[in-house]
């Protein structure tokens, strides 16, 4: 898989004056578009429409400092329709504008080439179980809220507080099934999942039962999850669990990720300090 990853990785170098096609990255990676941007968000930190940005200024700092061309012509070559939008886009990376930099001879910042290699670290193993599950529905109250990778997120925080603890006791209640109990859920996520970006959070639970009519409901087909399991430290061993998912398992599992909810069961310790988690993930199998 790092291998084909890596494959990927050098089309984009040899093509980085065109636009950006994930699908034909995807295929060069023999996955789904879909996976695949998830799994490079993952792997290299930043989402890949970011990557390629960055590298595209990068090379075209190079040639803003060496002279030869003008700044019209390196912007038209980089794909931007005119001066202002090249100058903007590159004083948003490299912190000043295309002719100061000409005339100055600022310090400018670059995006290295990326390559991705195995690293063993440690002898822990990841504690999962592969599961298919019929049709069922997600009921409970639904918002949307930016995405934050470190620490807690504010506006979750305060959208579930908002929730009477009526309303809490009585979706708890029409849970009868696998993940059980109250779940967290991520769904509507860009496929960037950039810091900031939007997603619909669900305070809810699975279930078959029939939906009242007050609060939000969404029907999940059939499919296969991949459950994973942690216990650590409040919130960051769920959200290390989910990077670790990416970064580990995928690459080294016959499955990849597919679209649907991502839901998220936990149990906190009576001080909020500790958790037990399981990360519910919809997987398909990776064709041999």
């Amino acid at each position: 898989m790092l291998e084909r990853l890596n494959q990927a990785m050098e089309h984009i170098e040899r093509h980085l004056d065109r636009p950006v096609d994930a699908g034909e990255l995807a295929r060069i990676a023999v996955t789904s578009e879909y996976h695949f941007r998830r799994l490079f968000s993952a792997l290299a930190g930043v989402p890949l429409s970011e990557y390629v940005r960055r590298r595209r200024l990068t090379v075209a700092g190079a040639e803003v400092v060496a002279g030869e061309r003008t700044l019209l012509d390196i912007a038209v070559r980089w794909g931007y329709g005119s001066a202002e939008a090249f100058a903007r886009a590159f004083k948003a990376v490299h912190g000043v504008g295309p002719g100061e930099a000409r005339r100055t001879g600022a310090v400018l910042r670059a995006q290295p080439r990326m390559s991705f290699r195995l690293t063993v670290e440690g002898s822990s193993s990841m504690r999962y179980r592969i599961v298919q599950k019929e049709p069922f529905r997600l009921v409970g109250r639904k918002a949307r809220v930016p995405l934050v990778h470190e620490g807690m997120n504010p506006a979750i925080v305060a959208f579930v507080k908002s929730i009477e603890p009526a309303t809490r006791d009585r979706i708890e209640a029409l849970s009868d099934q696998e993940p059980a109990g109250v779940v967290n859920v991520g769904d509507g996520l860009a496929d960037s999942r950039a810091e900031g970006t939007e997603l619909d959070y669900w305070y809810g639970v699975v279930t078959g039962a029939d939906v009242p009519d007050d609060l939000d409901a969404m029907p999940v087909p059939a499919g296969t999850w991949a459950v994973f399991e942690t216990s650590g430290t409040v919130p960051e061993a769920v959200q290390d669990l989910w990077r670790d998912v990416f970064t580990q398992w995928f690459p080294s599992n016959p499955y990849r990720s597919r679209p649907g909810p991502e839901i998220s069961r936990t149990r906190i310790s009576a001080d909020g300090s500790r958790v037990d988690a399981e990360l519910w993930i919809p997987v398909e199998p990776v064709a041999a």
